[in-house]
This record gives structure tokens, C-alpha cells and sequence, in this order.
């Protein structure tokens, strides 16, 4: 008979969480789906270049957000909590703002020191392109970044990615890559060593503290720093 410590235990994510050996295919299908599909082009979906396009190229990316967490919730019966997503502390906002810091110092480094020196420029055409909406659209896009990025990129993909290969190291490389090359069409290749880097760090904060709470805010203030002063 369990003990008493065992069953209040049993709503924790180590309880739940499953053991690599009994995942199933439908699991580890469903999780790959997810992943590939977060991968495709979704703005194109919705063609054109106007504001009505760009709001809805904007809502595949809030869909498929709600997507990932209706799978976590509903198909794997699984807490939020299990992909990192619980409630913020202060904790989370101060590492948060250290990883912002973190992000805009090597931002700052890559772009004004070692882009000229190798001779290369960033691509701004796609921030110009967003700078150029209404103010109320660019602050749609601030919190759709992160809020997507955050769930989808590091705790959707670092965690189920861990239970699928059992190597947490494998499984956020492997989610590294998939957010650099995320931003390929957009920003270009020269700006990916930035994004590279900001992925690094993000990836880092998120292994150390498993809280997507810092995640989103360091993210928030760093795309902040380059929407609003680039």
C-alpha cells in the first residue's frame, strides 16, 4: 500500500513525468508533429504584405501556441508545470532582467565590434518592415515572441526532447538549432550568429532555472532593447 507521502506526491512533475522506456509512439509522433510544424514557414500561409496580413500571420503563431499547450494538457494529461511554465516569482524577474542584460551586452558586441570587423552587416530589413506598423502592432509582436518562442523552443522542445532521447544536452542543441534556423527567412544569415547567441543564452537560463517565466522576460526586454532603440 503507498504511503501517504506517495500519493500527495503524485500531482509533482517527476510523478508524472514519463519514464523514457514506456514512452509511446503516439507520444513521441505527436511531440515530433508539433516540432515540425513550428518549423514550416507559417506566415506564409497567409499571403500578402499588408497590416491585415501581418495581424494574421500573427495569430497562426498565438494558435500554435495554444495548440502546444492544449497537447500538453488535454492529450498527455500532463501540468503546464511540466514544460516549465509556473507561476513568475521576483526570482524570476531578476534572472530575467540579468539574462536581458546578458543578451543586449553581446548583442552590442556582435553587431559593433565583430561585424565590422569581418566585414559583414545586419540584415535590418525585417525589423524595418515591423517598425514601420503601429505602435500597438509592434508591441503585439514584443509579446508574441517571447510567449511562443519560450514555450514552444525551450520548454516544449528541451523537455519532451529529453524524455524522447534521454540526453537533456542533445535535446536542447537540437532546440537551439531548430530557433536559429526558425529565424532564417527573416533576419538572413548573417544576423542568425546574433540570434545564435541570444538562443544560447536563453537555453542556458532555461536548463539553470527550468522557469519560462525568465525565460520570457529576459526575451521580452532584449527584443524590447532592439525594437525601440535599432
Amino acid at each position: 500500500m503507498p504511503s501517504s507521502d506517495a500519493i500527495q506526491q503524485g500531482g509533482s512533475d517527476t510523478a508524472l513525468a514519463p519514464d523514457r522506456r514506456r514512452i509511446s509512439r503516439a507520444h513521441i509522433a505527436g511531440t515530433i508533429l508539433l516540432l515540425i510544424i513550428g518549423q514550416l514557414p507559417l506566415g506564409d500561409l497567409v499571403p500578402g504584405k499588408g497590416l491585415l496580413t501581418q495581424v494574421a500571420q500573427e495569430a497562426i503563431f498565438w494558435i500554435l501556441t495554444g495548440l502546444v499547450l492544449a497537447y500538453v494538457r488535454f492529450i498527455e494529461q500532463r501540468p503546464l508545470s511540466s514544460i516549465g511554465l509556473k507561476r513568475p516569482t521576483w526570482k524570476s524577474l531578476g534572472f530575467g532582467v540579468i539574462g536581458a542584460l546578458g543578451m543586449v551586452a553581446g548583442a552590442a558586441f556582435i553587431y559593433l565590434v565583430m561585424f565590422p570587423a569581418l566585414g559583414l552587416s545586419a540584415n535590418e530589413a525585417g525589423l524595418r518592415v515591423v517598425q514601420a506598423t503601429p505602435l500597438w502592432f509592434q508591441l503585439m509582436v514584443l509579446v508574441r515572441a517571447p510567449v511562443f518562442e519560450e514555450i514552444f523552443y525551450r520548454g516544449f522542445a528541451i523537455e519532451r526532447l529529453t524524455e524522447i532521447t534521454g540526453m537533456r544536452w542533445l535535446a536542447a542543441l537540437i532546440s537551439l538549432a531548430a530557433f536559429t534556423l526558425a529565424h532564417l527567412s527573416y533576419w538572413g544569415w548573417t544576423s542568425l550568429i546574433a540570434v545564435a547567441f541570444q538562443g544560447a543564452v536563453l537555453t542556458i537560463l532555461y536548463l539553470f532555472r527550468r522557469d519560462l517565466g525568465t525565460n520570457m522576460i529576459a526575451h521580452l526586454i532584449s527584443d524590447a532593447v532592439a525594437f525601440f532603440l535599432a
